[in-house]
């Protein structure tokens, strides 16, 4: 088993909505594997959630309670991706998604003179 310091932050939240850890040797057991593809899709989904957020913001006005549901799903994607990256911090890397190429996403156009 790995030490208590070493402990893997899992990508999902218990059902209390408290942290969840796996301690394992294994980095190719089940549960690793899980947690890994769970990482990617997390990572995927929130690449692509960033990309139409930039469409829609680029495209202009929107109505207020579109914009709160945007607001709310890129706000999801960025606790998921600040509990991997607090994961990643205690851990070595892991091979990242096909689905992410390395890009940057680029603030909208709309919103880049205000910041």
């Amino acid at each position: 088993m790995t030490a208590h310091s070493e402990l893997r932050l899992l990508p999902w939240l218990g059902s209390d909505g408290k942290p969840c850890y796996l301690s394992t040797d294994d980095n190719n057991s089940y549960l690793s594997r899980l947690a890994d593809s769970t990482e990617a899709i997390q990572l995927g989904l929130a690449n692509d959630l960033v990309s139409h957020a930039l469409e829609v913001l680029n495209a202009g006005e929107m109505e207020a309670e579109d914009l709160r549901s945007l607001s709310a799903d890129l706000v999801g994607a960025l606790q998921d991706t600040l509990r991997l990256a607090a994961s990643r911090g205690h851990r070595p890397l892991v091979q990242e998604s096909s689905r992410h190429d390395g890009s940057h996403p680029r603030r909208p156009e709309t919103a880049a003179g205000s910041r």
